[in-house]
């Protein structure tokens, strides 16, 4: 990945889409993640042979969802 940094909130109405591009006669093919709101959209570009990194990217982020649903679960048992 090359470097940059930047912070967006999610929000329930965020948006995702995968988009597949071939191969074609003068490149290789890749898939695009975007993931998108009102204002923002931030999409990443994966080529052929980073579908590990995706993979990871998805496994981060199922551990931040099951984080978020304890924390959400301790404030509604009246924890805060």
């Amino acid at each position: 990945m090359r470097t940059l940094t930047t912070t967006a909130h999610l929000e329930p109405d965020t948006t995702t889409r995968v988009s597949r591009f071939d191969p074609t006669t003068n490149g290789e093919g890749f898939v695009s993640l975007r993931i998108g709101g009102e204002s923002l959209d931030i999409t990443l570009l994966a080529r052929p042979g980073t579908a590990d990194t995706l993979r990871a990217i998805a496994r981060a982020a199922d551990e931040a969802a099951t984080a978020l649903d304890q924390i959400a679960d301790a404030t509604s048992d009246g924890a805060a």
